[in-house]
Parts: structure tokens; C-alpha cells; sequence
């Protein structure tokens, strides 16, 4: 399956594609005779602005199996750029997507992320949702970067559950640079970095309505239900994404990739 193409937002190179699409390429890239191991990215303001400032998030981004539009912003460039068939692909979406395509098949998924007892709670409701999921592990990981045993010991578990899909629920950046270091050393032939949708399916977040997600308005919602977390990042990020990408739109400014 070709893979979708990308256009240029700030350096970082998105893919131009939708829920089926990115499904069905993500789903095919695990049935190779020899996969590699891949991860992908789900890219809105945050991701983007974080790659301004770090190269290597950047960098990340911009080599992975898919970095998807995972904000309306980006839909909107995406469109501005001729992509007319764009549309989001938001994680929690793209979750439950793959979720009812491999249900019954012979795939598997690992959920690794979120508080005590998330991972597990969102392996159930899935398997709930979706009959005939094969679930071959959860876990909770420490806030802080794994040891080296701790790191050999998640190796020895992978190798030996052997799944296809890997479902990272951590946040942005730190979520990325986990599968672009890990995806190797672990052999999943894919990688996804979803971060809140294990708090927003397993239950213990709420969802912002559907209307509210395609408005472009989802930060808003969030921020009201989480201030002192989030208002640092959307009142810093927001205005200097509008004003770089005003830059980049009117030719003032050329954002090259890594």
C-alpha cells in the first residue's frame, strides 16, 4: 500500500491521510513476510511546537511510519496545501479503528501507559467493545525513564508475547522518544503513541463531545478541565503556532525539516 503523501508544517513533515486510510496502512505494515519495526506519531499544536524547540523530536516525527494529523489545525493546513481528501486522525479514533479491524484475526496488542490499573481497564473495555480482541499484555510504567533492568526485563516480555501492535500511552515528547528508542530493541512491527486515550477509553477521562473535537476547539475543553496542567502549554504554544505559521504561509519564513 503506497504510503499517504506528507506536506510541511513548521519542519515537520505530516502525512496527508485519513482514519481508513491510516488503518488500513498501519494494519498492512504489520502483515509484511518480515516486518520492521515502525512507530507512528499523532501530531497537533503541542507535537509541533515541541519539535521547534528539540531537533531530535523533530527528527523523530519526521522518520516515523505515519505522523498523522491529530489536530484540526493541521487538517486545515493539510487542505490549504491541495490534500482536499484529509481529514483528523485522532488517537483515541485510530485506537478503536485498528481495534475493530483486528478484532478475530490473528492480532494481537500491548498496552503500555497511564495511571495504576489504566492499561488494564482499557484492555477490558476494548475486549468488551470489540469480541474476539487478542490482548497479550498490559503494563504500567514508572514516571521516569526505565532502568536498565527494567529495560532488559520489558525486552525478555515483548519477545516472548510477541505482539503486533504496541499501544504507548504516555505524553508528548516523552511518548515518542520511548518508540523511536525502543522500537528496535522491542521487534513490535508497530508502535503507537496515543498518550491520553488510554485515560479517555478506559473511562477515567471524559471526552470532549464529537462537535467540540472538529471545531478545532478541543484545547479549550481540556483546558477547562484541566488548568494547572494545561494552561502553560496552550497559553505559550497556541499564539506562536498562529504566528510561525503565518510566517511560513506568507513566505517570510522557510521551516526545513531535520
Amino acid at each position: 500500500m503506497p504510503t499517504p503523501p506528507r506536506f510541511n508544517v513548521l519542519g515537520v513533515r505530516v502525512h496527508a491521510t485519513h482514519l481508513q486510510q491510516a488503518c488500513e496502512h498501519i494494519v498492512a505494515a504489520t502483515r509484511k513476510p518480515v516486518p520492521a519495526p515502525a512507530y507512528v506519531c499523532f501530531c497537533d499544536v503541542n507535537s509541533v511546537s515541541c519539535a521547534r524547540r528539540d531537533p531530535n523530536h523533530l527528527a523523530i516525527l519526521n522518520r516515523s511510519l505515519l505522523t498523522t494529523p491529530d489536530g484540526m489545525p493541521l487538517v486545515w493546513l493539510g487542505r490549504h496545501a491541495g490534500h482536499r481528501d484529509i481529514s483528523r486522525v485522532y488517537g483515541p479514533d485510530l485506537l478503536l479503528e485498528i481495534c475493530r479491524a483486528t478484532a478475530g484475526t490473528e492480532l494481537t496488542h500491548y498496552f503500555y501507559g497511564g495511571g495504576p490499573g489504566t492499561a488494564e481497564a482499557l484492555a477490558a473495555s476494548l475486549q468488551t467493545r470489540f469480541p474476539g480482541l487478542r490482548v497479550s499484555g498490559t503494563e504500567t510504567p514508572p514516571y521516569r525513564p526505565l532502568t536498565t533492568d527494567e529495560a532488559a526485563a520489558l525486552e525478555k516480555r515483548i519477545h516472548a508475547t510477541r505482539p503486533h501492535f504496541f499501544w504507548v500511552g504516555l505524553s508528548t515528547p516523552k511518548q515518542e522518544a520511548f518508540m523511536a528508542e525502543y522500537s528496535p530493541r522491542l521487534g513490535a512491527p508497530v508502535m503507537l503513541g496515543v498518550g491520553a486515550a488510554f485515560d479517555f477509553l478506559s473511562g477515567r477521562v471524559r471526552q470532549a463531545p464529537r462537535w467540540v473535537q472538529q471545531s478545532g476547539f478541543e484545547w479549550l475543553w481540556r483546558l477547562c478541565a484541566e488548568p494547572h496542567r494545561l494552561a502553560p502549554r496552550y497559553f505559550k504554544n497556541n499564539p506562536l503556532f498562529v504566528l510561525r505559521v503565518l510566517a511560513q504561509l506568507t513566505g517570510l519564513k522557510n521551516y526545513a525539516g531535520d
